[in-house]
């Protein structure tokens, strides 16, 4: 029996077996680690992740417990079934297929999927990991702002922050190489190497790289970013740029500025490369937009980049940072429909 139970917590299939009172008798290890089981064995509360604080098989939402429901349909019809469920769970809804087979006394409960919703299951928590690393949606003080972060995949590899330092709003905009997972990794590294304390943001771009640099990467990993920093006093906008692709914008009573500076992405390319600060003026009324290239390279289904010039006239039609942020949202999914980048703009009410 010891042989048996080890062979089974060491297969990828995940397996339950219950018996007629709706106890489980055994659970192997891919079935606790795919569910987040409490114990290997009991209820079926306990043993499936549930989230309800009424008693297993006592509390209303037990009718409609689909786990529940399927184990009894089994019983009661020769012990075989097979259905697809969606149990839902703290991380996020989880869609799995189970076979169900009778055991003499017992009901062999097989997940045909484990591995496919043990990632799932791993995916909807990274993507709630990474939206805590998003600023508030607005600003409670210092100068108002409006965003938008549309990831083209479960995780995205775009940083929008806005924070403040000795009372003076920061921005900054990172976008890192590659997509998904990977994409995500080197976003949050961007998260916990920046340097919130640090005024200037040149300074800040080369603190983050000298750490990048200790993760020795390779020439296909990089991180572009534009930062800047909001000085009422003076009225000007201190900023810096690592090779970003996409302007800055300034929107004011005479037009609209593109801001452009040419810089290398924070990589292994040039690891000494000494970034600096320069500075522009701004009036009351004025916006500042920060975007990324996935908003301008963004592609119609005729293979039409979306271009600087729309994400202008979005602007030049926009009264304030939250309504440009919706209409550049709206005109883009219409353009689009889908993307195939992230897709992120912060933008600020000067």
């Amino acid at each position: 029996m010891n042989l048996y139970r080890e062979v089974l917590d060491n297969i990828p299939t995940a397996a339950i077996v219950v018996d007629k009172k709706m106890r489980v008798r055994y659970t192997n290890r891919s079935f606790r680690e795919c569910f987040r089981s409490l114990r290997p064995k009991g209820t079926l509360k306990e043993t499936t992740g549930c989230t309800s604080e009424d008693v297993c098989g006592e509390g209303v939402r037990c009718a409609y417990c689909p786990m529940r429901s399927l184990f009894s349909d089994a019983m009661k019809n020769g012990g075989r079934a097979f259905r697809k469920l969606i149990l839902r769970a703290q991380e996020g809804n989880l869609s799995f297929r189970i076979r169900v087979t009778p055991l003499g006394k017992y009901v062999l409960g097989i997940v045909d999927d484990a591995y496919a919703t043990e990632i799932a299951r791993e995916m909807y928590s990274a993507q709630d990991i990474q939206q805590r690393l998003l600023p508030p949606a607005k600003s409670s003080a210092g100068t108002h702002y409006s965003f938008m972060y549309i990831p083209c995949r479960e995780i995205g590899g775009d940083l929008p922050d806005v924070y403040e330092v000795n009372g003076e709003t920061m921005g900054l905009l990172a976008d890192v190489s590659g997509k998904g997972i990977s994409a995500g990794m080197l976003s949050a590294f961007v998260k916990a190497g920046w340097d919130k304390t640090e005024v200037s943001p040149a300074k800040a771009l080369m603190g983050l790289n000298a750490k990048f640099q200790d993760l020795k990467p390779d020439e296909t990993s990089y991180v572009t970013a534009a930062a800047v920093r909001i000085d009422k006093t003076r009225q000007e906008i201190v900023y810096s740029v690592a090779g970003h692709n996409a302007p800055m914008l300034l929107k004011s009573a005479l037009g609209i500025d593109e801001i452009v500076m040419n810089s290398p992405p924070i990589s292994g390319w040039i690891p000494d490369f000494v970034y600096s600060d320069r500075a522009i003026g701004y009036g009351k009324g004025d916006i500042l937009v920060l975007l990324t290239d996935g908003v301008t390279e963004s592609k119609n289904a005729a293979g039409e980049q979306f271009g600087i010039e729309r994400v202008e006239e979005v602007l030049r039609r926009s009264e304030s940072a939250e309504r440009f942020i919706e209409r550049l949202k709206a005109v883009l999914k219409e353009f689009c429909g889908t993307f195939d980048d992230d897709i992120t703009a912060i933008a600020f009410d000067l």
